[in-house]
């Protein structure tokens, strides 16, 4: 996974990106940090493909989908008859991640009881499997991920401020999908490829009207929940168009964000991303371009819908003033 395979070309996304690559030229902890569904994961990954770690293991671990009586034995291994049912030794993910990276997905998960031998075993790069004394040294670099705040977790003294501090050397918050719309056309095209090679269609086009309704829903489950819904379009798809059920999303609580219409809501996206480019049509980073339009495409939808910069202007002024 290289920084090339994140799709988005927002602001905010470009800036996570110069993180990622800061980031990976060493081998301190980072934390990412953002909402169900933002691609902690992925980050993960990109950092790790980065660093000189790549040619080793990237071994996840995920804190929530285990058992709290599994994960010690999950992380650490164990010898032969450490617990019933230990028929031969086990090696733990973090003797499977040495020389590579261990990410830690949902660490706000964490038993509270484990959380001092993670740590000892972080700071010291050693820990004992369950059933043994020997000491195992490993080279693993760490990376942690949550989508809660691990901040009110210590206050509540749910998590460890001394293991917090020992993650966070390097934070990352990735923003919910809500807060980079301009990405939604690129992510959904890519999407919409994806799905269509593998369910063996032929999609070309993506209806405006469409597209749209995707820019103006909220995405509480953010790229994860989009990527469903545009299987399940592509899946429901029968033509070269596609077909996607955006009457479930004008349906539920919060999807229209306040705009009357979808031409409300396609015309403050366009007006949200000629903002971004400063008002620049075309070009290779115009507005054009970002919006996976034709310069003259986008110049006559800005003309059907009463887009300029100065009715643009003139329209936040009255929101200000309104204020």
């Amino acid at each position: 996974m290289s920084t090339s395979e994140l799709i988005g070309s927002s602001p905010k996304l470009a800036a996570i990106l110069e993180d990622v690559k800061a980031v990976a030229a060493t081998d301190c902890a980072v934390l990412i940090q953002g909402e169900t569904g933002t691609g902690k994961e992925l980050i993960a990954r990109a950092i790790h493909e980065a660093s000189a770690r790549r040619q080793h293991p990237c071994v996840v671990i995920n804190c929530a989908a285990l058992p709290a009586a599994l994960v010690e034995s999950e992380l650490f291994g164990y010898e032969r008859g450490a617990f019933t049912g230990a028929m031969a030794p086990n090696m733990g993910r973090f003797q499977a991640a040495d020389r590579g990276t261990l990410f830690l997905d949902e660490i706000g998960e964490l038993p509270i009881e484990l959380q001092p031998k993670l740590l000892r075993a972080i700071q010291e790069q050693a820990f004992e499997r369950l059933g043994s004394s020997h000491t195992i040294r490993v080279d693993v670099r760490i990376i942690a991920a949550t989508n809660q705040p691990l901040g009110h977790l210590v206050e509540a003294r749910r998590f460890r401020m001394d293991l917090y501090y020992r993650l966070n050397v390097f934070p990352i918050t990735l923003p919910p999908l809500r807060e980079r719309t301009g990405d939604i056309p690129l992510l959904v095209h890519h999407f919409v490829r994806t799905f269509a090679s593998r369910h063996r269609k032929s999609i070309a086009e993506v209806p405006h009207e469409v597209m749209a309704a995707l820019i103006a829903y909220h995405w509480p489950g953010n790229i994860r929940e989009l990527q469903n819904f545009i299987e399940r379009s592509v899946v429901l798809t029968k033509g070269a168009e596609l077909q996607a059920p955006v009457a479930e999303l004008v349906n539920k609580r919060g999807a229209i964000r306040g705009a009357r219409t979808l031409a409300d809501a396609e015309r403050a996206h366009i007006i949200s991303v000629l903002r971004e480019t400063n008002w620049t049509v075309g070009g290779r980073n115009g507005a054009a371009a970002r919006l996976g339009l034709f310069r003259t495409t986008l110049i006559a939808k800005m003309r059907k819908l009463g887009i300029s910069r100065e009715t643009a202007d003139q329209c936040n002024q009255c929101v200000q003033s309104a204020n």
